[in-house]
């Protein structure tokens, strides 16, 4: 019989650093403690920790860098008595063209992560220190990378090549898709490995859509990289890309200033003026025209999405929301559906405000759902799953 591993799971940032340990073994899966590090570089930041219901450590303390950061998450988790983890399981957001299948982490992956940092120029850099900080830490301890990417490997060429020159296909410049994680976990939860046609919604500060037929994906609406598709908290979206060369001859930016306005100024943040934080702009509405706008903009967007992920799979027999803004902001889920009417999405105003995860009609065509996701626990069953078999390090 299988022994019983524990899994850390890190999903790494500039500005935070999500974890969570987890026990997987033949007696089922059992979350041990999650916790964050947040506001990492501000002058005050903010560590907890909870184990089951209870909130053993908040605290506020400075962490300047995330290898700080990353240094009071080992020394937490050890204060607190959980043991020295069987695996490092990490979210890695993209591995290129070259690595798209989630794997042990060597020194080759590694240097190949280094080499794709222009895919995700947001996350890479802060994963790649993660696994290094692991390395200096517990040097004979397995590490896993779980690629947001694996689970868009099905998208058929007809939606992943872009219209462009035949030799950057070669290159590695297409589709990939991001949110992975999370779809692969909303897919093992629905009936049937989401037998049908669903999309689904992973709306956050980063936000995507996946078009799904019986359990594979079809098409996504981010594409080279997560700065693509919807609306976000502080990135743009699709943009045409005349606006790049505008802003490049017009404005004199450089490569540097339109990465900064791409991914940290535009978005809810760039529209409303005043924030990319959902929840912010939702008390802001009333009386600031600006955040309602943003609001009405992000719906607008959203709508757009699932209209022309329908037209992929032909129809829609559900619509699955989840992620931060998916799962709390009942007024931003009927500002997306309640248009949508025509299409056979009937949302249901009670439900969608109460605790279930039905919140369509009873007899809707399209059945809309609410599912929590949760990508920590799909990084440790895929770490548990490649850990060698032999190893026990504790």
């Amino acid at each position: 019989m299988a022994a019983t591993r524990h899994i850390l799971c890190l999903n790494s940032g500039s500005s935070s650093i999500k974890f969570a340990v987890f026990a997987l073994g033949a007696e089922g899966e059992e979350k041990l403690a999650e916790g964050a590090a947040e506001r990492i570089g501000q002058s005050v930041g903010r560590l907890w920790l909870q184990q089951g219901e209870e909130r053993a450590i908040d605290r506020q303390l400075a962490m300047p860098q995330q290898q700080e950061a990353l240094k009071v998450v080992f020394a937490v988790l050890a204060e607190v008595q959980c043991a020295t983890p069987d695996g490092v399981g990490h979210r890695i957001v993209s591995g290129g063209p070259h690595h798209q299948a989630h794997c042990l982490v060597d020194a080759r992956i590694l240097n190949d992560l280094r080499a794709a940092l222009r895919f995700a120029p947001l996350h890479l850099p802060a994963e790649i220190a993660a696994i290094e900080a692991v390395q200096a830490v517990w040097p004979h301890i397995p590490q896993v990378a779980c690629f947001d990417t694996a689970f868009h490997q099905t998208i058929p060429e007809i939606a992943s090549r872009l219209p462009l020159p035949r030799n950057l296909w070669q290159e590695g410049v297409h589709k990939y898709g991001f949110h992975g994680l999370s779809y692969e976990y909303i897919v093992s939860r629905l009936p049937n490995h989401a037998t049908g046609k669903t999309i689904i919604a992973h709306l956050g500060n980063g936000a995507s859509m996946a078009a799904v037929h019986n359990g594979q994906c079809r098409d996504t609406t981010m594409g080279l990289t997560p700065t693509g598709g919807l609306v976000m908290g502080t990135r743009s979206g699709d943009l045409d890309p005349g606006v790049l060369l505008y802003l490049l001859e017009e404005k004199g930016y450089n490569a540097a200033q339109l990465e900064r306005v791409l991914n940290h100024l535009s978005g809810l943040l760039g529209i409303s003026a005043c924030s990319g934080d959902m929840q912010t702009l939702l008390k802001l509405r009333g009386g600031d025209p600006h955040a309602a706008q943003a609001i009405d903009i992000f719906a607008y967007s959203a709508r757009k999405a699932i209209g022309s992920l329908m037209a992929v799979l032909g129809g829609l027999d559900r619509l699955v929301f989840t992620g931060g803004i998916g799962e709390h902001a009942a007024a931003v889920r009927w500002a997306i559906c309640r248009p949508l009417l025509g299409l056979g999405l009937e949302i249901d105003p009670v439900a969608n405000e109460g605790p279930g995860s039905r919140i369509s009609v009873p007899n809707s065509p399209v059945e809309i759902l609410v599912i929590p996701t949760n990508e920590d626990l799909m990084i440790a069953r895929h770490s548990h799953r490649l850990l060698p078999r032999q190893e026990q390090h504790r």
